[in-house]
C-alpha cells in the first residue's frame, strides 16, 4: 500500500467491515504513477441481500429517532471530518488524482452539508388546513424509506457526503455504492458517521459491478428511492429501472457547460474566474466551464489571454506543493480526450494549447495536458459531447440572440456562466438560459444551502440546500374528524 493511503479497502454491511475473502477484487490505482494502492472486495448478489436486510431494519430505528439525535450524529461526523483533514485529503488525491488543495476544499463541503442537514432535520415541517371544529386535517413530511445511492469517482468525498447527509438527515436508511476506482475516501467519510454514532443498521456502504449492483438494489421492494451522479446515458439507464416501481428518483446527470462573455465583461477579472475554475480536478467536474462563446469585440484577446494563463499551469503529482492541476483519474480519460482533440482539428479547430499527452512528474500517469482549442466548429464532437477533461473551447458571437441559441442548443442543461457588466443583459441572460444552475459574473454556483441540479438531459431533482432534503421524504395527507 502506497505511502499516506491510510485506509483499508472493505465492505460495510450491517455493522461488519468485510474484507476480500471469497470475493473478486477490483485494483485501485494511483492515476499519477500507475501504482497499485490496494485490492477493492467487490459485493456479490447475496453481500446485497443482506445489506438489503440491514437498511429495512435500519430504516425502522432511524424513522423512529429525535431530530435531535440525527442532527448530534451528522455535527458529530462534521467534526470529525475536520480532525481527520489531512488524512482524508490525501486518500482522495492518491486515488482520484486531484491537487490537494482541491481535496481539503472537497472535504470542506461535506463538512458544510452534514452542518446544515443536521439543522435542516430539525426543520422538518408539515402544516395544519383549516378545517370546521372538531376536525384536523395535517400535511406531514416523512421519510421516503431506504435509499440507493451511486457516486462517480470524480469527486470521491463530497459526493458521499452529499448523499449520506440527505439520507440521513430525513431519516432514511442508505445503501451506497461509491466508485470502484476511488473507494477509500468514502470509506472515511461513512467511519465519520459511524464513530459519531450512526447506528449500523442504517447506513451500509458496498462496492460492485456497477449493473449488477445497480440492478439487483433497484429490483429490490425495499428500495424506495434511488440518488445517482452520472452520466447521461447510464442516469437514463437507472431511470427505466426505477419505473418498474415507480420508485422515486434523483439524477445529476452530465453537462456541457456554456461560457457567454460579453464585450463589456471585465476580462482580466473574467479570466481570474473562469481558467482555475475550467482546470480544476484536469476538468473533470459535471458543472466545468467548457464551451465558450466570446463577443467578437473582445474574442482575440480573450483567447490569446486565457492561453497564456493556461501555459503557466503546473501539472504534476497533486500531493506535490505549488501543483494547479493533476493527472486524468483513469486511463480510459486521456484516450477519450486525444480522440476529441483530433477530431476538432480534422474539422477546423486551432490549438492554441496543450492537445497532447504528458507533462505529468511520472511516465506512469494518466496526464494530459491543459488544452485551449479556438475557433471550434459547431460540427466537432466536443461541441456536442461531453469531453469531462482538461480542454476549454472557444467560439466568437455577435449578438445577444446569437449567444442564447448557442448556450440552449445542446440537450444538457446543468450549469451555464455569464460575464457582463451590464445589469439589464444579466437579467435577461439569467432568465432566457435553460440551466439548473446559472452563474453571472461568478463560477460559485455550490452551497450547502443551494439546489445543485440540472434540466433536460442533465437530469431532475436537486441535491444540497432544503431540496436535497426534501429529495429524500415524501407528503402524506391526514384527515381526522
Amino acid at each position: 500500500m502506497a505511502e499516506g493511503y491510510d485506509t483499508e479497502l472493505k465492505l460495510f454491511i450491517d455493522g461488519e467491515w468485510i474484507g476480500a475473502e471469497g470475493r473478486d477484487t477490483h485494483k485501485v490505482v494511483n492515476p499519477a504513477t500507475g501504482e497499485t494502492l490496494g485490492e477493492l472486495p467487490l459485493a456479490t448478489p447475496a453481500d446485497l441481500d443482506r445489506a438489503l436486510d440491514a437498511a429495512q431494519r435500519g430504516f425502522k430505528i432511524w424513522r423512529a429517532t429525535s431530530a435531535d439525535q440525527k442532527a448530534a450524529v451528522l455535527y458529530g461526523a462534521a467534526q470529525l471530518l475536520r480532525e481527520r483533514t489531512d488524512k482524508i485529503a490525501r486518500i482522495a488525491t492518491l486515488e482520484e488524482g486531484k491537487t490537494l488543495p482541491e481535496a481539503r476544499g472537497e472535504l470542506m463541503m461535506a463538512i458544510n452539508l452534514f452542518e446544515f442537514y443536521a439543522a435542516e432535520a430539525k426543520r422538518i415541517y408539515g402544516r395544519v388546513l383549516v378545517r370546521p371544529s372538531g376536525t384536523l386535517s395535517r400535511v406531514m413530511k416523512e421519510p421516503v424509506g431506504p435509499v440507493a445511492a451511486f457516486c462517480p469517482w470524480n469527486f470521491p468525498i463530497g459526493n458521499p457526503g452529499r448523499k449520506l447527509g440527505a439520507a440521513i438527515g430525513a431519516g432514511c436508511s442508505i445503501i451506497i455504492k461509491p466508485p470502484e476506482e476511488a473507494p477509500g475516501s468514502a470509506i472515511e467519510v461513512l467511519k465519520s458517521l459511524l464513530d459519531a454514532g450512526l447506528p449500523k443498521e442504517v447506513a451500509s456502504m458496498v462496492f460492485g459491478v456497477p449493473d449488477m449492483v445497480s440492478r439487483h438494489l433497484i429490483a429490490s421492494p425495499v428500495t424506495r428511492k434511488v440518488s445517482f451522479t452520472g452520466s447521461v446515458p447510464v442516469g437514463k439507464h437507472l431511470a427505466k429501472l426505477a419505473a418498474e416501481s415507480m420508485m422515486r428518483t434523483t439524477m445529476e446527470l452530465g453537462g456541457h457547460g456554456p461560457v457567454l462573455v460579453f464585450d463589456d465583461a471585465d476580462v482580466e477579472r473574467t479570466l481570474d474566474m473562469i481558467v482555475p475554475h475550467k482546470f480544476r480536478n484536469a476538468g473533470q467536474v459535471c458543472v466545468s466551464p467548457t464551451r465558450f462563446y466570446v463577443q467578437e469585440g473582445i474574442y482575440d484577446r480573450f483567447v490569446k489571454s486565457f492561453t497564456e494563463r493556461t501555459e503557466k499551469l503546473t501539472m504534476g503529482d497533486g500531493l506535490v506543493a505549488g501543483i494547479n492541476m493533476g493527472p486524468m483519474a483513469n486511463p480510459r480519460r486521456p484516450d477519450a480526450i486525444e480522440a476529441f482533440v483530433q477530431d476538432a482539428v480534422k474539422v477546423g479547430a486551432r490549438v492554441a494549447t496543450g492537445g497532447e499527452r504528458g507533462g505529468g512528474s511520472s511516465d506512469g500517469g494518466f496526464f494530459f495536458r491543459p488544452t485551449v482549442l479556438a475557433d471550434v466548429p459547431l460540427e466537432a464532437r466536443i461541441m456536442n459531447e461531453e469531453p469531462f477533461g482538461p480542454v476549454a473551447l472557444m467560439r466568437p458571437f455577435k449578438t445577444f440572440d446569437e449567444a442564447i441559441e448557442q448556450a440552449n442548443r445542446l440537450p444538457y442543461g446543468l450549469a451555464a456562466y455569464c460575464f457582463t457588466e451590464n445589469g439589464r443583459r444579466a437579467l435577461l441572460l439569467g432568465d432566457a438560459i435553460e440551466s439548473g444552475m446559472v452563474g453571472i459574473n461568478t463560477v460559485g454556483i455550490g452551497g450547502a444551502d443551494s439546489p445543485f441540479g440540472g434540466v433536460k438531459d442533465s437530469g431532475h431533482g436537486s441535491e444540497d440546500g432544503p431540496e436535497g432534503l426534501e429529495a429524500c421524504l415524501v407528503t402524506k395527507a391526514i384527515h381526522q374528524a
